[in-house]
């Protein structure tokens, strides 16, 4: 019998290798380069955009920051007092729960996320040029399966 399903082989091999194609991580630098254009570090994008996600008024309990970026609960602390600190966003009580906290985006941090995010957009665009719109939706839909199934 087969050891591996077919249509299988390769897959991840060649995600893999996109990834880190000549053996460079091609698709974090160019992401890097495209925030540091704005003074912003990648982690510093990760916040924000999640902010940002969350629609108006783009405020988001430290918990809830937590789910959407994947880190530990000291890391997000640890950011979000930098990112207080640059005037990107603020802490405040919450409302709802003296024992709460809200993150929210200042007006400087959505404006900041909303460049970054022009950068990377064009970053995205560069490297799937050549792609009809309707290939695009299918490999998303597919990625998302993917990452779906992890």
């Amino acid at each position: 019998g087969r050891l591996i399903p077919a249509g299988t082989g390769g897959t991840m091999s060649q995600i893999r290798r996109i990834a880190t194609h000549r053996d460079e991580l091609i698709l974090d630098e160019r992401r890097k380069r495209a925030f540091s254009a704005h003074d912003l570090e990648a982690w510093e994008f990760d916040v924000l955009a999640a902010l940002r996600r969350s629609g108006a008024p783009h405020r988001l309990s430290p918990g809830q920051l937590l789910r959407e970026t994947h880190v530990t609960s000291g890391t997000m602390t640890n950011r979000v007092n930098r990112l207080v600190a640059r005037g990107a966003v603020t802490r405040d009580a919450d409302p709802h729960d003296r024992r709460g906290a809200q993150v929210a985006l200042t007006p400087e941090g959505l404006a900041l996320v909303d460049a970054a995010l022009a950068s990377l957009l064009r970053v995205e665009a560069d490297l799937l040029d050549g792609w009809a719109g309707g290939d695009r939706d299918h490999l998303v839909g597919h990625l998302r399966r993917l990452l779906g199934s992890l």
